[in-house]
């Protein structure tokens, strides 16, 4: 694998982790982490700030999440070059992901030769897909049942994540900079699309869909 090379921000809420890849990606020629954040808001703030040639962004975190953090980054910059890295090993993640303006999808149980092939095809311009997300983005058409990922929209499917992580509305609110009268007929909207008329049965999707553990 030929060297890659670039500026980098981290985004993740653990800092262990960051430590973790932040040492195996700065031992690799021509790649320089310059700056770390925990959350989709800080991850916004100082990518305007420090402009990184890529950001390594997780999912799920408190407060502002990957999907939403993703959407701001690339309303920002259209040219903005992001590789998700997760636990999720989910289709819809994968999906969400790269429609709210990801270029790669990694998960976290993939061999460190996968991410370090990932930041490299990104930072070059190509799309990166870990072998894992591939096999569950085709094993995904098969199944007759709507999908969250594919009639949600970015904000709908982070708002959605939210409600299953049980914040309240006026949370979910004051963290995206949105009304609560905003979130509560995302809410609706999102029952609507999904064909279910509770909370209980958008669980019951989210379970079967393997978006909630």
């Amino acid at each position: 694998m030929t060297a890659a090379a670039g500026t980098i921000m981290l985004v993740d809420d653990h800092a262990v982790v960051r430590e973790g890849y932040r040492s195996m990606l700065q031992k690799q020629p021509g790649l320089r982490v310059v700056a770390e954040a925990a959350d989709g808001t800080e991850a916004y703030r100082l990518f305007k700030e420090v402009r990184p040639d890529l950001v390594i962004m997780d999912l799920t975190m408190p407060g502002v999440g990957g999907i939403e953090g993703i959407r701001r980054i690339r309303q920002w910059d259209r040219s903005a070059r992001i590789l998700v890295f997760t636990m999720h090993e989910n289709a819809g993640f994968a999906v969400q992901a790269i429609r709210a303006g990801a270029r790669g999808y990694v998960t976290k149980s993939s061999p460190p030769e996968t991410l370090l092939r990932a930041v490299k095809d990104v930072l070059a311009g190509a799309i990166a897909i870990s072998p894992d997300i591939d096999h569950e983005l085709a094993l995904s058409r098969l199944s007759g049942e709507k999908a969250a990922a594919d009639v949600l929209t970015a904000r709908e499917f982070e708002v959605m994540q939210m409600l299953l992580a049980e914040r309240t509305t006026d949370e979910i609110a004051s963290a995206l900079h949105l009304s609560p009268k905003t979130i509560a007929n995302l809410h609706s909207l999102i029952k609507d699309k999904l064909g279910v008329a509770s909370d209980i049965e958008l669980v019951r999707l989210a379970l079967r869909q393997g978006l909630l553990s």
